[in-house]
């Protein structure tokens, strides 16, 4: 800096930033800071994705994150239990839950037809993850713990020496009985599982049982005894006379059940008194934020990539395809699945294996036509015409009429070539990040792609707006979204999705993809910055020109 004031002079700019007179310096400067403004214009959709993430350390905050979203894009909120001919209307937006863990929005075409078809989208919410359990209160060697049930197939390893804490919803009594569901979140680390020190010969690889050594740290008994003021005799009389004098319950309440602390800390978060938690359904996150990262802000550092990678793009693909006003000729129905419980089979209520979307397609199917004149000339190349059914009133196959000429796109993350392990990985078949997402193919369909859906979804992807973030010598920068290819080795393993599964319940043809991503399933993943606005770009872009493409595309 000293022997660079020796040989030049400088001038103070607006921007109150020194810049050398020297022409060939302020020339490269100028160039460089124009470099720096256009990367920041191509990382507001990574940083709108990092905000959600934030907000979402469980299932049931990421249905409430896309909720609002959803909401401000102005979708209306209908509900199962309710009867839906009366409310539902060719051109309207609406969204329904289940469970509070599982959403399904849809947008209706204009030119609605019965049997008509669903472009669909669906991911899930959930990730691996530690849960509370029913019983959690465990000391041991002066310590207060928290016991914690192994939810999916996480990478546990990851969880040790973590600042974690805890979310998820809480069942409350309220004023008038009623018992209410309330999300909660503890923003303060107040859990940790501590490693093995290295002097004690602790095991390489990394072992460890799952039961006995993975409990959460929550804090010290003689701590817990000076906050309360009382003797470790006189909690324990305390609590024996107040399980005397208790009324009958079933259950023991959930103060005994838990640390009665740790219910109190649950209580503030949910805005009520200790007592009047009946029961929750918490699980553990790691409070450190999600981030931009890499030298040149090319990562996204985050827990729970997988899956609300895709849950994101999900969302903001469907409500991007209706930023701008949609013709009176839109046929379809646009359509997104977010389900929970993926990650341990998808066999539940709420889950993809259950009937939520089957019933959901099953009641949209037979929705009635516009009666206005105009959305009935519009309409003209409906699939009624175009196939030649005549009819209109005849509902009784649209539902399979609806399924046989419907899309799903599969949306999980997807893995990125690891430098590290680069020998895992097929060698024509290594996904990049950064460089668009990936196509899963699997021969014993593990995943559900086929040549059909490979041949729409490219030019879909040749459709799609351009991105951001256009790389040197890229080809996309009139239009259009990079696509890339995945197979596993014929020695490794191969995970799945609800593609398969989805498009075996429903007959509807299905492709897989994701974003790539390294580290699935460890307490702390990386994904691409510049992929999330490539799967958002590709779902609008699907959503948009299904409707004309589906014609195009003709296998029986």
């Amino acid at each position: 800096m000293i022997a660079l004031r020796s040989c030049l002079t400088f001038r103070i700019f607006p921007e109150s930033r020194f810049i050398a007179s020297s022409p060939t310096i302020y020339t490269s400067l100028r160039f460089r800071h124009s470099r720096t403004m256009a990367s920041k214009a191509s990382l507001k959709r990574a940083e709108d994705f990092v905000d959600f993430l934030n907000a979402s350390p469980s299932a049931f905050h990421a249905v409430h994150s896309a909720k609002l979203r959803l909401e401000k894009a102005g979708f209306t909120q209908i509900k199962e239990r309710d009867a839906w001919s009366s409310t539902l209307q060719p051109g309207g937006k609406y969204y329904l839950t289940r469970n509070a863990s599982t959403i399904i929005a849809f947008a209706i075409g204009a030119a609605w037809k019965p049997g008509n078809p669903i472009a669909m989208v669906g991911a899930h919410t959930d990730s691996p993850c530690l849960r509370v359990k029913p019983i959690s209160k465990h000391t041991g060697d002066g310590y207060m713990q928290v016991g914690v049930e192994c939810y999916g197939g996480g990478m546990w390893h990851t969880w040790f020496d973590r600042d974690l804490s805890l979310a998820g919803r809480v069942m409350v009594k309220g004023a008038d009985g009623a018992m209410e569901h309330r999300l909660v979140r503890v923003n303060k680390p107040i859990l940790r599982i501590p490693n093995l020190a290295v002097h004690f010969g602790s095991s390489v690889p990394f072992e460890f049982n799952k039961e006995t050594q993975l409990y959460p740290i929550a804090g010290l008994v003689s701590a817990e005894l000076n906050r309360t003021g009382k003797t470790a005799e006189e909690t324990k009389k305390a609590e024996g006379e107040a399980e005397k004098d208790a009324d009958f319950a079933p259950l023991k309440a959930t103060s005994q059940r838990h640390h009665p602390y740790l219910i109190s800390l649950i209580s503030k978060e949910a805005g009520c008194k200790p007592e009047e938690v009946l029961d929750f359904e918490l699980l553990l996150y790691d409070t450190q934020p999600s981030r931009i990262g890499g030298l040149n802000d090319e990562f996204v550092y985050s827990a729970r990539l997988d899956n609300l990678g895709m849950t994101y793009c999900t969302v903001e693909g469907l409500i991007q395809s209706l930023r701008a006003p949609v013709g009176g000729d839109d046929s379809i129905i646009r359509l997104i699945a977010c389900f929970d419980h993926e990650e341990i089979g998808s066999t539940s209520a709420q889950g993809a294996d259950s009937n939520i979307l089957p019933a959901v397609i099953r009641r949209l199917s037979c929705l009635p036509a516009a009666s206005s004149s105009s959305a009935s000339e519009s309409s003209e190349g409906s699939y009624e015409k175009v196939h030649g059914h005549s009819g209109a009133d005849d509902l009784s196959t649209a539902f399979e009429q609806t399924l046989a000429t419907s899309f799903l796109i599969s949306a999980d993350m997807a893995h990125a070539v690891n430098p590290n392990y680069s020998a895992k990985h097929e060698p024509q078949h290594r996904p990049e990040m950064n460089a668009g997402t990936v196509i899963k193919v699997n021969a014993n369909v593990r995943y559900a792609t086929s040549s059909p859906g490979i041949v729409l979804l490219q030019e879909c992807a040749r459709r799609a707006k351009a991105a951001s973030f256009q790389p040197p010598g890229a080809k996309t920068s009139a239009g259009g979204v990079p696509l890339q290819l995945l197979v596993m080795r014929n020695d490794s393993p191969c995970g799945s999705t609800i593609g398969p599964m989805m498009s075996a319940k429903l007959g509807v043809r299905t492709i897989d993809v994701g974003n790539p991503q390294l580290a699935m399933h460890s307490i702390r993943e990386t994904c691409g910055t510049h992929d999330v606005e490539h799967g958002v770009n590709l779902f609008e872009s699907f959503f948009e020109h299904y409707g004309e493409l589906e014609k195009k595309v003709l296998v029986d």
